[in-house]
């Protein structure tokens, strides 16, 4: 089956071509993580800002100073190498006295804060991320309205929560990679969890565009999992009732697909049929990550796009959003612009 990736838009074209991260200042991204700090105990906690660094990359670097393994070096999600970003690590102290931080030096890298904690830090911990992102166009005063517009409907309705490209590699790799891994290519664990997720994230979102061009994206179907923003709970809707309808505007509540493996599809009624059809469409990948143990889980449809803000300086237009985590800042700017 041909991979076109041209994944449907909720808000209609895109407005205009533009340039993203013309410099790493054009991608500003802080991590929200809220945890209250022990002070004490057997890690340390760091406050990072890179610039053009990949976070594995720091992780290598930070557990080498350290002089621990890789895997005593924690942090929550994986941020964009071509950027300016700020998040947590944590650094499993190697002796009592722990490490002068003072002293690490890496390219791109600087320690802004260091606190102790009493426990590694997760996948997953943070809330999400802040952006602040330079769009730049010619001409762009000219589409101030129909920018006002289409920033206006995006807070307004979310945009679709599809994975972005980045989950698939550099020219589509790591799909290339679950096809070779399907076909009984051995792989180590590390290539294995990317050929894993590259495959269940394209499915999802596949669901996810069929959904969109359906207009069902933002709305709760009966037989959906509907997701509790921000909180990742979800609940089965027997039948939708105006009390859920009212919540699902308000972005309280949003639908979810399916992510492929063990027990998928996890819907029923006419949400089960749209997702079935996809999976028959990808047998290869819905069976070969069943063949793989993966458990079928959920991700909701649509993404909360919270405290956008925007503004034209001359032929840039700057935007800051906040999305929670497992959210891609690029599948918002693909409802306003072409970057391709």
């Amino acid at each position: 089956m041909h991979d076109s990736f041209e994944w449907s838009r909720a808000s209609g074209p895109a407005l205009l071509p533009a340039e993203i991260r013309a410099t790493p200042s054009d991608f500003v991204v802080t991590e929200d993580l809220t945890l209250d700090f022990s002070g004490d105990g057997e890690h340390d906690f760091l406050w990072i800002e890179k610039t053009g660094a990949n976070t594995q990359w720091v992780a290598e670097r930070l557990a080498e100073y350290a002089g621990v393994p890789a895997r005593d070096v924690g942090f929550a999600g994986l941020k964009d190498r071509h950027a300016i970003t700020r998040q947590w690590f944590s650094v499993r102290r190697a002796t009592a006295k722990g490490c002068n931080w003072g002293d690490f030096s890496a390219e791109g890298v600087t320690v802004i804060e260091h606190r102790r904690h009493s426990r590694k830090l997760r996948r997953g911990a943070h809330r999400g991320n802040s952006f602040r992102i330079a769009l730049r166009a010619d001409a762009l005063a000219s589409y101030g309205d129909e920018l006002a517009e289409r920033l206006a409907h995006i807070e307004a309705e979310g945009v679709p929560n599809y994975f972005g490209e980045q989950r698939f590699g550099r020219e589509r790799g790591n799909i290339a990679l679950s096809r070779a891994l399907f076909a009984g290519r051995r792989m180590s664990r590390k290539q294995r969890g990317i050929a894993l997720s590259a495959a269940r994230s394209l499915l999802f979102n596949e669901i996810l565009d069929a959904r969109v061009r359906q207009g069902t994206w933002n709305r709760i179907l009966p037989g959906e999992l509907a997701n509790l923003d921000g909180s990742g709970s979800v609940f089965a809707v027997d039948s939708v009732t105006p009390d859920l309808e009212a919540r699902c505007a308000e972005q309280d509540i949003h639908p979810s697909g399916t992510l492929w493996g063990i027990g998928a599809p996890r819907a029923a009624g006419e949400v089960a049929e749209i997702e079935q059809q996809i999976a028959a469409r990808r047998d290869d990948m819905t069976r070969g990550l069943c063949a793989a143990n993966v458990e079928a889980s959920s991700r909701p449809l649509r993404l909360r796009v919270a405290g956008l803000r925007w503004v034209i300086e001359q032929e840039v237009l700057w935007l800051e959003f906040s999305l929670g985590r497992g959210g891609f800042a690029t599948v918002v700017l693909r409802e306003i612009v072409s970057t391709g």
